[in-house]
């Protein structure tokens, strides 16, 4: 009879939650999914037009350009975007002189909106009064390139807007770091092993579901990235920094509500793959034991 009531309590303290997932979350994704295959100005009654929105996406040159950036995208946050978080993060956790200043400093980034970041950016980037620019016209006087208006400048300029924005992943490895019990570091150092054979043998194999949410976090990231191209070269020059995200924008302002969700619907499914394959290949499920 208690076990009864104390279930019952917690389906009423649950209640709430899954009444605003079922009706902000769950039936928005099943509604993208179903006018992804119809054609939909937002005002008339949907038309079914079964994959022809997707064909006509994947027909796109710009789409497929955006399939590409978003590879190399998302190879460049896997590799280097979470291995500078990473390498912070085992920095701060040997706690060197003035670490906690600069987990403080490191935090900034974090707290400031995205679109004031890439506005940062732009003037730091700016060809006439940027930051970059005048310090290299210092030993290159005839130095003059317009970094997110130039092909290929501006693919790596939009990178460099996110790619030491990483305080996240730093502050979940961290975390885990600092769960490792000390008995562990101890007994391996009785049996001799070396800092750089701990760091290998021990830490990265127990914080590898650490590392794996933070490559999930950074791709998904990634996935979804608007403001950093939007406000700064808005897909070009040409399509060399266009995404899925801009596509779908232009859709919604073009009132082809249908093609946004079908590129919504792909966004989605990416997000859930790049899941699948990095719980798979860090086999986040299994727990090590020592």
């Amino acid at each position: 009879m208690r076990n009864r009531k104390t279930k019952l309590w917690i389906y009423l303290f649950l209640l709430p939650a899954i009444i605003i997932f079922l009706v902000f979350f769950l039936v928005p994704i099943i509604t993208i999914f179903i006018t992804s295959f119809t054609k939909w100005d937002g005002f008339n009654s949907p038309i079914f037009v079964g994959f022809k929105n997707f064909i006509n996406l994947f027909g796109k040159a710009e789409f497929l350009i955006s399939l590409k950036n978003l590879l190399y995208w998302s190879l460049i946050a896997a590799f280097l975007h979470v291995g500078y978080g990473a390498i912070v993060a085992f920095i701060l956790y040997r706690k060197p002189f003035g670490w906690r200043f600069t987990r403080s400093v490191f935090m900034i980034p974090n707290v400031i909106a995205v679109a004031a970041w890439a506005m940062i950016y732009r003037f730091f980037f700016n060809n006439d009064f940027g930051f970059l620019n005048n310090l290299i016209r210092i030993f290159n006087p005839e130095f003059n390139i317009p970094w997110f208006y130039n092909s290929p400048y501006a693919f790596w300029a939009v990178t460099l807007t996110w790619l030491f924005y990483s305080v996240f992943v730093t502050l979940v490895i961290l975390t885990d770091l600092m769960a490792i019990p000390d008995e562990i570091h101890e007994a391996a150092r009785i049996d001799g092993a070396s800092a750089l054979r701990i760091t290998f043998k021990i830490d990265l194999p127990m914080i590898k579901n650490a590392i794996g949410t933070g490559i999930i976090l950074s791709i998904t990231s990634r996935i979804a990235m608007f403001e950093a191209i939007a406000l700064t070269t808005r897909g070009g020059p040409g399509d060399d920094t266009m995404n899925i995200p801009l596509i779908l924008v232009s859709s919604i302002t073009d009132m082809k509500y249908g093609v946004a969700n079908a590129a919504s619907v792909i966004m989605i499914i990416l997000g859930i793959l790049t899941l699948i394959i990095v719980e798979l290949i860090f086999k986040m499920r299994k727990v090590e034991k020592f």
